[in-house]
């Protein structure tokens, strides 16, 4: 399920990005984007659910549509992803964005769920709302996953809140 849900966002990335949807150009800010969230939050059993944490640069600039992020999450069993990828900002309205995005990365388990294998692909669907001083609170769902490329693939669901901070503004979340 969660895997065809990582194709439609995809998917829905590619499409959205050839189209003009929304003023995209004008929201063209650069983030720092941090979160926490609940590691393996859709598996039933307990042993891997822990917190996590995440920090992400996400660039203002366009490549075909789509901006470049780099990104580190941790959780509290040790596991760490240090990733690279590109997202879209579809602006439903002025101040809703549905932002699907693709990231590969490497994975190190820790004291942590054993993901099988190094190298993880982490596909992520983001809904947020964009204050009038360009930040932003949201809240992502995503799914961590070698793809097949190690000997077992158990893979992850992890659901994050967070918030982004245009970068080269004063933090003032308020204004």
């Amino acid at each position: 399920m969660l895997r065809l849900l990582g194709k439609i966002a995809a998917g829905a990335a590619l499409i959205f990005g050839m189209s003009s949807v929304a003023s995209a150009q004008e929201h063209d800010s650069s983030y720092l984007r941090v979160g926490v969230g609940y590691y393996d939050a859709l598996n039933g059993d307990d042993e891997d659910q822990t917190v996590t944490g995440h920090a992400e640069l996400i660039s203002g600039s366009e490549i075909f549509h789509l901006n470049p992020f780099l990104g580190v999450m941790g959780t509290g069993e040790g596991a760490g992803y240090v990733y690279a990828g590109v997202r879209y900002d579809w602006y439903v309205t002025d101040n809703i964005i549905i932002a699907p995005s693709f990231a590969p990365g490497i994975y190190a388990d820790g004291n942590g769920k054993d993901l099988g294998h190094s190298i993880e692909f982490r596909s992520a669907i983001e809904v947020a709302y964009e204050f009038d001083n360009n930040a932003r609170i949201g809240a992502s769902l995503y799914h961590l996953s070698n793809a097949g490329i190690g000997d077992s693939n158990p893979g992850t669901e992890v659901v994050t809140l967070h918030y982004s901070h245009p970068i080269g503004q004063v933090l003032n979340v308020f204004d």
